[in-house]
């Protein structure tokens, strides 16, 4: 059967058109920093025989040039008193238009002195961005192998980056906990985007974020600009982009992550409104019932869309609607399972049922008031739900051979919670050019929190079941609080080789009380020439602690702290230092390197008595966090040094080689510096994809990758406390000194690619762990999988095939 469909796929696509395939390529030219459009700017298309093919954009700044050959092309813009830049491996399909915005900058120099600069992978958009950022494209997420269509999967192959664990896509930058990077979806803090989500972190097993509805986004990973807050990490921006205004278009999409439907077009063409809508439905099931190994014995069950409407008001203004959510539910029954098993995302000793909800919403409105000024306002909503209840297996027959009788099973209920976070956000920003060079932006975002957290836990009858009938109630809260971040930046060009940034950005939370009131950021950049350039970024920076901690009862602590004796909770605080060099070895190569500094404090630790913990080493994985009293007197640092070689895509390859060495440390409240979770210490990623044309216009496409890492942080596992707490529990000596053998993992990305007169196609495998390399993730409590002990090795996913076929028309 599989391959009866694979020749039919091939007898489809094989059957291509006589002649060259072209396509439409139109969009907008504005000003950089005030979304001012530009008339008369000149866009053309570079063609290898040199000839050249342009078109000038009109009142609006709109262009459109028709008969554009598919493939990858490279346009070249141009506008008297701007930079002239060119964009390269631009991708032109039949089925779909090519809606390329552009942005360009002011220039000081005369016109004769006007030079081409190229736009190259990876340059980040933020002008007010000097350093340790990135533009994340929609062509990285799809060429390199084992990002499964995730961004932040995508974003663990840049240096500084790597993921908690394969089974998650949690992101770790420079040795931090992944709870310190905040997602933001249209200039908005949004809950964690991903199914299956863990209060208290950023990550899970399948994004919702959709790689085709996005344009090019900026990812930050240390010294941000000002008008970024709540993270003392990084930052991933992300943007939606406008729907086709003139034609509609659609695509479809099959394989292991979902079934999905891609509908783009114009609502009015006289009036250029558009509308954008994905829809998903996951298909994991199905591929569990074939057999195929994903980690885990469930059948997880989810679906998430996004939708985009834009509405074009008078005077460049623009009215948006967006949104992104996503719903997912999973059972995971160990009592019917004839044979003891490793459960990659839960626990061993019970039935678990889980589900997680989470959604955003806004309104945008963006107006370029004239040449000089541009106001952008967003009103937004957001909720995350989360619902869980698990039954304890109290007892089963063991048959003779170490099986189990999965007819003679009792259960007893063990836990119930709901978490919801509701939120609702105003912000507003205003660039205001003030001169060649000189941009002020300022700017705030206001949040109000509804915050609702009930949790029962049933109390064991002195370590015997059946457990007694008394439940403790953990969480008991339904609250109200309010966050403010406030900012203002100014950009100070003092020629067109040395830039530098300033700002200034406050936050206050109402909950605990906290304020920051200036946190001061800076930043330059100096361009020495033939490609290589000096960078230099520094900034303070605070974050609040995951919500639900604050409400956290625990009544050992009751009688001497009182209810939710961590309401009081301050924010945690960090300062970066960051250098850097760039430089182009070729045309199309480019090397560069970052060392960086970070000091952390105000980190929550113990209060009650000195130990090992701090919340630097919380925020993955698929538990919340249960803490006794908490004082905000730890410390830690991070420092290290980061290489990237880079040769962009130029006849049919690129490869890219990222290396990081690093060392991430903290200190609890007994004083004694540890290295935190996350320190493995050095990361490697090498990867490439070359290109073959199969014929006139099918292209096959191969791209290796292979990761080595360190491997992750344990200790000595306390078997007492292990065992009351039925889950590991580490011993505070030696805490982190020992590292599991290092992480290794290879993968391969296969892709075949046709374009018929308006119809594409593309199939695609992605061969995940290609040698089945068992890596240890942690060590595990895992009563009645091992005879002698409670505990077992767990391990990151062996070889996973995942495959999509897609077609847009």
């Amino acid at each position: 059967m599989k391959r009866s469909i694979l020749i039919a796929f091939l007898a489809l696509v094989v059957g291509q058109a006589i002649g060259q395939i072209t396509q439409t390529v139109r969009g907008k030219v504005v000003d950089i920093e005030t979304k001012y459009p530009l008339i008369g700017a000149t866009v053309a298309l570079l063609t290898d025989d040199g000839s050249v093919k342009g078109t000038v954009t009109d009142a609006q700044g709109h262009y459109q040039l028709t008969g554009v050959p598919i493939g990858r092309q490279t346009f070249k813009v141009s506008f008297v008193g701007y930079k002239e830049k060119v964009l390269n491996n631009i991708i032109v399909t039949s089925a779909k238009e090519v809606i390329l915005n552009i942005e360009l900058e002011e220039t000081a120099m005369n016109l004769d002195e006007v030079t081409v600069t190229a736009t190259r992978d990876g340059e980040v958009q933020n002008e007010m961005a000097t350093v340790s950022a990135r533009e994340f494209s929609v062509d990285e997420t799809m060429r390199y192998a084992g990002s499964r269509g995730d961004p932040a999967r995508t974003v663990a192959n840049f240096a500084g980056v790597q993921g908690a664990d394969d089974s998650r896509n949690d992101i770790v930058i420079r040795g931090n906990s992944p709870q310190s990077v905040i997602w933001q979806l249209e200039g908005v803090i949004m809950p964690n985007p991903s199914h299956f989500a863990i209060p208290g972190t950023n990550g899970g097993p399948v994004s919702i974020v959709n790689f085709k509805t996005l344009r090019n986004s900026d990812f930050y990973t240390g010294a941000f600009p000002a008008e970024f807050g709540n993270s003392t990490a990084g930052v991933f921006d992300l943007k939606l982009r406008n729907g086709n205004n003139q034609r509609h278009e659609f695509s479809g999409m099959f394989g292991l992550m979902g079934t999905e439907a891609f509908a783009e077009g114009p609502i009015n063409k006289a009036k250029g409104s558009s509308y954008l809508i994905n829809y998903r439905y996951s298909t994991i099931s199905l591929f569990l019932k074939l057999g195929v190994d994903v980690g885990t014995t469930s059948a997880p069950r989810y679906q998430d869309a996004t939708f985009r409407f834009t509405f074009p008001q008078k005077n460049g203004a623009e009215l948006a609607l967006w949104g992104m959510g996503g719903l997912s539910y999973t059972e995971i029954l160990i009592s019917p399972q004839a044979s003891p098993v490793q459960e990659l995302y839960g626990d061993s000793d019970r039935d678990q049922y889980f589900r997680s909800n989470v959604g955003i919403t806004g309104l945008t409105y963006s107006y370029p008031i004239n040449k000089n000024t541009f106001w952008k306002t967003t009103l937004a909503a957001s909720n995350q739900r989360i619902n869980a209840h698990h039954d304890r297996i109290i007892s089963r027959d063991t048959l003779p051979d170490g099986n189990f009788n999965p007819k003679n099973v009792k259960i007893t209920p063990l836990l119930q919670y709901t978490f919801s976070e509701t939120k609702y956000t105003l912000s507003s920003s205003l660039y205001k050019k003030i001169g060649y060079g000189k941009v002020i932006k300022f700017g705030f975002m206001s949040d109000l929190y509804s915050l609702h957290y009930h949790d029962s836990l049933r109390v064991e009858n002195d370590g015997l079941w059946p457990a007694s009938n008394t439940w403790n109630v953990r969480w008991n809260a339904d609250r109200y609080a309010a966050l403010l971040n406030y900012y203002v930046q100014y950009k100070h060009n003092f020629s067109d080789n040395l830039v530098a940034n300033a700002g200034l950005h406050g936050t206050y939370f109402s909950l605990s009380n906290s304020i920051s009131p200036v946190e001061p950021r800076l930043g330059f950049k100096y361009d020495l020439g033939k490609g290589r350039s000096l960078n230099f970024g520094t900034g303070l920076y605070s974050q609040i602690q995951a919500p639900y901690l604050y409400f956290y009862t625990d009544p050992q602590y009751v009688a001497k702290y009182g209810n939710e004796y961590n309401k009081k909770m301050g924010l945690s605080k960090s300062a970066h230092f960051v250098l850097g060099y760039n430089a182009m070895l070729g045309k199309n190569l480019r090397f560069k390197t970052e060392t960086y500094y970070q000091y952390l404090f105000n980190i929550p630790v113990e209060l009650d008595k000195a130990s090992a913990f701090s919340l630097v080493n919380t925020g993955s994985g698929f538990s919340r966090f249960f803490p006794g009293p908490l004082t905000n007197a730890g410390t830690g640092f991070n420092y290290g040094i980061e290489f990237t070689l880079e040769r962009f895509f130029n006849h049919n390859f690129f490869y890219m080689i990222t290396t990081s060495l690093y060392q991430a440390k903290y200190r609890g409240s007994d004083e004694v510096v540890r290295n935190t979770t996350f320190n493995g210490n050095y990361m490697f990623n090498a990867l490439g994809t070359k290109e073959f044309k199969v014929s006139k216009n099918g292209v096959i496409g191969i791209g290796p990758k292979i990761t080595f890492a360190g491997g992750h942080r344990y200790g000595i596992v306390d078997s007492t406390a292990s065992e009351k707490a039925k889950e590991i529990v580490w011993k505070d000596q030696h805490l982190n000194d020992y590292k599991f053998k290092n992480y290794f993992r290879a993968d391969l990305r296969i892709t075949y690619t046709v374009n018929r007169p308006k119809v594409s196609h593309q199939l695609a495998f992605d061969f995940i762990n290609i040698f089945g390399t068992k890596n240890i993730l942690n060590i595990a409590w895992a009563p009645g999988i091992n005879p002698n002990t409670p505990f077992a090795y767990s391990y990151q996913l062996g070889f996973l095939p995942v495959f999509y076929y897609k077609f847009d028309f």
